[in-house]
């Protein structure tokens, strides 16, 4: 399915990237992406904290909250504003413009691109009965420097997302160079067992979303306790459940994974509904 694309960089609707760009030359920059709601961006305040904390990681300068909420109100016009448009923008940011190599330049002004997409439409079932993953063989690197970021070198998602073409398959789970699982091509993982939730350790790689930190921080409104600690495939498939959680459509449950079925529970639609708690604040602008 194509998508309505809109975006702006540096505020302006007709600014060019320039090929000397970091961004485009090295992934160097970051990005986050997050639902617009009556033209407010949903969890802004979470959103712009992992904003500044990721190019803070690889030293650079955010821009300011207000300077992106104003490009961002420039996507959306007054009548989708009124009539509730809830749509996807993704923020870049890049360390901006450099000369040929790897050493970055000792002043830069950094890049802003804000993309406008529609959102996506879910089928039903996902919601009822769950949905499929795929195992990727493709292995996350550890870099603990970089662990958490939500940086642009994403290739090694870009290859895990190449090993299936089933358009019932959501996602695939990726692992580490030590078989230990670390997350989806897209998303956070959870595993249930009991009354208590575990999410892997992502000190070494991985993205630290900002739906697993509210999952973390707001489990225990359902009665649920969370652990941050490794594991493996054979734990995976012994859980009771296992949930994937990502900003855009906040929690699944998984039905199956290779031969591996679960029984439908509740434990998805729970998370969803405490995550729509807060989700944004008109005061934060």
């Amino acid at each position: 399915m194509l998508h309505t694309q809109t975006y702006i960089v540096n505020g302006s609707f007709d600014y060019a990237i320039s090929p000397l760009d970091r961004g485009f030359a090295y992934g160097d920059g970051v990005f986050r992406t997050m639902i617009i709601r009556n033209g407010l961006p949903e969890c802004w305040p979470q959103h712009y904290q992992k904003l500044v904390a990721d190019c803070a990681a690889i030293k650079i300068v955010c821009p300011s909250a207000e300077l992106l909420i104003s490009d961002l109100q420039q996507l959306f016009t007054q009548q989708e504003i009124t009539e509730n448009a809830v749509a996807v923008v993704k923020i870049i940011i890049t360390r901006g413009e450099g000369e040929r190599g790897y050493a970055a330049p000792a002043i830069t002004n950094p890049l802003r691109v804000l993309i406008k997409t529609d959102m996506p439409t879910y089928p039903n079932s996902y919601f009822s009965d769950g949905v499929d993953l795929h195992i990727c063989k493709t292995p996350i690197a550890a870099q603990p420097l970089l662990a958490g970021v939500k940086h642009l070198n994403r290739l090694e998602n870009v290859l895990a997302r190449m090993e299936w073409a089933d358009p019932n398959t959501l996602d695939g789970i990726m692992l580490d160079c030590e078989q230990q699982v670390i997350e989806c091509t897209s998303a956070n993982i959870f595993i249930c067992n009991g009354d208590t939730l575990t999410t892997p350790s992502l000190n070494l790689c991985g993205i630290a979303g900002i739906t697993r930190q509210r999952v973390i921080d707001l489990a225990h409104l359902i009665g649920l306790t969370v652990k941050i600690e490794s594991f493996k495939l054979d734990q995976l498939f012994a859980a009771d459940a296992v949930i994937i959680t990502n900003s855009i459509y906040g929690a699944f449950q998984v039905k199956s994974i290779q031969h591996k079925r679960w029984a439908m529970t509740s434990l998805a639609a729970d998370l969803r509904e405490i995550l729509k708690e807060k989700f944004y604040l008109k005061e934060n602008f």
